[in-house]
């Protein structure tokens, strides 16, 4: 590869960064922290089969799912780089708790919070199927100079300022979105550098792939089971019967529907019946970077991104993807909600 004509993350934000001249750099310079994090956490994914990292952690997260060694270690990576990037006044994580204000007289005079899921679909770990982190950066509603508080991670996703995912597959990619647009960096391994491959990737506005766990289908309400029959129907008029695809980790189904077209859904159903996403660290992120790229989101009854959540872990369900599948998806659930 002709590493000359490559256009790397860095140059890419300082280019973005020109084109407003009252912007400081602060969110191009987390960009480039969580970039950095991500190619240490990437690290060790390529040799976790080969030192001690895969497996089981022995404790819990504040969800109650059991901590996997690798999402320990990505938890931990992604606190230290953003707490020594001067440019984050905190973070909230999947993995703790509450959210973590770092004290220090330069993150206080930070504009911008992060909240991440540092490893999503780590259930995967152990089988070597793809796996994730998404993250989110909002700019902070607390003064400028001081601690920031909690008010600051319970914004509504419609005042998302950057949001995106990087994905540790058979390439390691990194995908965001800015209210501009969304745009794809592959790692190159020869350079250690995210590089621009994906420039302004735009969802599909129609796909023959659905995604859900269509395991837990008893589960479903008669609306979505509706759907289901719908997707396998044979129809040659519109293409039906679609196909079928599940990874379990968010990030790869939302990757592959985000570059070829299609939906995503995990309803609520009788054992979750407000959703089991996370609407912070999962949901809102990804309804951002989709409706960038031209997609749409919805919680079933509106759009996930004007939720104003009330908890840090709050969960919510999620109908994602191409724009003429969610809305025909949501058609046929709530016309059936309605007539049932």
């Amino acid at each position: 590869m002709n590493t000359r004509k490559l256009i790397t993350l860095d140059e890419f934000t300082i280019q973005e960064t020109r084109q407003f001249p009252q912007a400081t750099g602060e969110l191009s310079a987390l960009l480039r922290d969580i970039g950095l994090a991500c190619k240490m956490i990437n690290k060790q994914v390529l040799k976790a089969g080969l030192v001690d990292i895969l497996g089981k952690h022995g404790a819990t997260n504040v969800q109650g799912e059991e901590q996997m060694k690798l999402d320990v270690y990505a938890n931990e990576t992604l606190i230290a780089v953003l707490k020594n990037s001067n440019d984050c006044a905190g973070i909230a994580s999947e993995e703790n708790d509450d959210h973590v204000c770092f004290d220090d007289e330069y993150s206080a005079n930070s504009k911008y919070i992060v909240l991440f899921d540092p490893l999503d679909g780590s259930s995967n770990i152990d089988v070597n199927a793809p796996i994730g982190t998404i993250f989110s950066i909002y700019r902070r509603v607390s003064p400028i100079g001081t601690p920031c508080t909690k008010e600051d991670f319970l914004q509504p996703g419609n005042k998302l300022m950057a949001a995106g995912y990087v994905i540790y597959g058979s390439s390691t990619m990194m995908v965001y979105a800015t209210k501009l647009s969304v745009n794809g960096f592959t790692l190159e391994p020869s350079i250690g550098e995210f590089c621009l491959s994906h420039p302004n990737l735009r969802c599909p506005e129609k796909g023959k792939i659905y995604s859900i766990n269509q395991g837990n289908s008893c589960k479903y309400d008669a609306g979505l089971k509706t759907y289901l029959e719908y997707c396998m129907e044979n129809n040659k008029a519109d293409g039906r019967p679609y196909s079928h695809r599940y990874i379990g980790s968010m990030v790869a189904d939302m990757h592959r529907t985000l570059i070829k077209g299609g939906i995503f859904m995990y309803p609520a159903d009788s054992s979750s019946p407000k959703g089991k996403l996370r609407l912070q660290y999962e949901c809102n992120p990804m309804a951002f970077l989709m409706e960038a790229a031209g997609g749409i989101a919805s919680h079933g009854a509106g759009n996930i991104l004007d939720i104003v959540p009330t908890e840090l872990h709050q969960r919510s369900p999620i109908f994602i993807g191409s724009k003429s599948m969610v809305e025909k998806a949501l058609e046929i659930t709530n016309a059936t909600a309605t007539v049932a």
